[in-house]
């Protein structure tokens, strides 16, 4: 570690989580022989951060202002994020959805500095050695198993809803993790970004020269597991004590991979455990916005892959929770595919999964044709949940037939990016005479009608995975249980509930209040599960000492 602080000249100054540009004192330039290779001027942290906004604000897109800050996180981690987090819910949208959505899909274009860790197919037999190149820093040499504590994965088939972006796709882990930080205090320099090349059926991305993957098609089967396993295997080896966050996997690939790795190293599936936990809290917040019953709650998900699914486990674990029985909780979600209400009857039943198949409804429950519609005059749910990346599949008279059966109808067009959402909020507040409770998954202004403004909640992962992360990590987490992610809704869906205004989630500024509530609840519920390194002796007190010390802060 002593070998990293005493880096000198420029060696210190391209050294992100080391350099402090014009704020290295006088005592520091002599120190690191910085003389002369900076202006003589010394400055505060808060004249940065007013030079840094001053440049953010001269550009003209959404995705230049994504590369500025791209390039500002790989020359000063303290700068970088100290910019975030004070200005968390303007940033929010540009380091992450929906900006980062375009960001992956012009990867190969806008590629400007390293960053993260690449694995691809023909690279499969020496992933260790590679991973070694990552973690070989003076701060540990090769094999160092302190060097990592979160790493965020994905193999870009799944982009949002963008589809397979191939290596663009490591966009998405670079974004994740610069929240893991800037919202749940991750130490920067103990994540990694990895994306898993398995190739792209992307033919625009094959046929572009410029394009900066392994250049084939996806492999697949016995082959894409290899890959997979290789990787998990060197973290284990090399980084037992890491977090694996699965990200953007295909819907033939996530829970699946989720399942086959979670007991080998600590990891969970955002897409999947974290969209249906912050969901999840939304819900449980509306029932107490509305005044319905946990009893009496019926919801309808539009789109039955990985995260639609994910959210209906959630619910069903919180209305088990409320006492009701599984069977009972089953079948208060009914979801909705392509083919219409997920039934024994649908089309191909063979090809679903078994995490679908819980879901089936016999052909005695489907209402007329089992389309959205009917199943919504049907059922008349409190709860419209969206995750089909269908834009627009909220229809006026969909929308306008929930209102007719409910009060205060709760609807959350989830899909991102934002042309992907199932409905604009406008039109659901117009449709509904402006009763519904609305969540989205990409950032929308509230809406004003008449008199009166309607907030819409952004029902984001960042209320989760960052305090996921940090709590694990406090007590050593062997695993992430099921039960964990459950506890990280209650602890999302208790701050809702506290919030005074008329919404299904706290506005996104509170994001790092949620991740340290999130991680404190977290930690003891791994306590509880027996899967804390620490023991199941730990207090409260010592759960709260533990997650202060992994917290880091933007500072010099």
């Amino acid at each position: 570690m002593s070998e990293l602080h005493d880096l000198t000249g420029w060696d210190r100054l391209r050294n992100r989580f080391l350099n402090k540009g014009t704020a290295f004192t006088a005592a520091e330039r002599d120190r690191y022989r910085l003389n002369g290779l900076l202006p003589p001027v010394v400055e505060t942290l808060d004249l940065q951060l007013e030079r840094t906004r001053i440049e953010f604000d001269t550009k003209g897109t959404d995705l230049g202002r994504h590369i500025f800050l791209r390039l500002l996180q790989g020359r000063n981690s303290v700068l970088f994020y100290s910019f975030v987090q004070r200005h968390l819910g303007e940033i929010l949208p540009i380091v992450y959805t929906p900006t980062v959505g375009l960001a992956c899909q012009e990867w190969s274009r806008i590629y400007r500095q390293e960053h993260g860790l690449y694995l691809s197919w023909p690279d499969r037999h020496r992933i260790g050695e590679l991973l070694d190149n990552a973690i070989a820093t003076p701060l540990g040499g090769p094999g160092a198993s302190d060097r990592i504590d979160v790493i965020v994965v994905s193999d870009g088939e799944r982009i949002l809803g963008l589809g397979d972006l191939g290596a663009g796709g490591m966009g998405i882990p670079i974004g994740k993790l610069a929240l893991y930080t800037a919202v749940g205090g991750i130490d920067p320099s103990r994540s990694l970004p990895v994306l898993l090349d398995a190739g792209t059926d992307n033919e625009s991305l094959l046929s572009d020269p410029l394009y900066l993957g392994w250049r084939n098609h996806r492999i697949r089967g016995a082959e894409y597991d290899e890959l997979v396993d290789a990787f998990v295997d060197a973290v284990a080896e090399r980084l037992p004590n890491a977090i694996i966050q699965w990200e953007d996997f295909a819907q033939s690939n996530a829970r699946r991979l989720l399942d086959r790795h979670r007991d080998r190293v600590a990891s969970f599936n955002d897409d999947i455990q974290g969209t249906a936990a912050v969901t999840a809290a939304a819900v449980r917040a509306g029932l107490g916005r509305t005044g319905v019953a946990a009893r009496d709650l019926q919801v309808v998900i539009v789109g039955a892959g990985s995260a639609g699914t994910g959210v209906a486990d959630e619910l069903v674990r919180f209305l088990q929770s409320t006492g009701m029985d599984e069977a009972e909780a089953v079948a208060r979600c009914w979801l909705v595919d392509r083919h219409g209400l997920l039934h024994e009857g649908v089309p191909d039943i063979e090809e679903l999964h078994q995490f679908q198949r819980r879901y089936l409804r016999s052909g005695d429950d489907v209402p007329a044709s089992g389309s959205l519609l009917d199943v919504v005059r049907a059922v008349r749910p409190q709860v419209l949940i969206g995750v089909s990346g269908q834009p627009g599949l909220f229809t006026a008279e969909v929308v306008e037939a929930m209102a007719a059966g409910v009060e205060r109808p709760i609807i959350m067009p989830l899909s991102n990016p934002t042309p992907r959402a199932e409905a604009i909020p406008a039109d659901v507040v117009a449709w509904t005479g402006g009763r519904a409770l609305i969540g989205t998954g990409s950032p929308f202004d509230p809406v004003r009608r008449r008199d009166h403004v309607h907030q819409v909640a952004q029902v984001n992962n960042v209320y989760i995975f960052p305090g996921v992360g940090l709590g694990a990590l406090a007590v050593g987490a062997t695993r992430i249980t099921d039960a964990m992610i459950t506890a990280a809704s209650g602890a999302v869906a208790k701050l809702a509930v506290a919030d005074a205004e008329d919404r299904l989630l706290p506005p996104i500024e509170l994001a790092a209040e949620a991740a340290r509530l999130v991680a404190t609840a977290v930690a003891r519920q791994a306590v509880t599960d027996g899967v804390a390194a620490g023991g199941d002796d730990l207090t409260d007190e010592a759960i709260e000492l533990l997650i202060d010390d992994h917290t880091w802060r933007p500072v010099y």
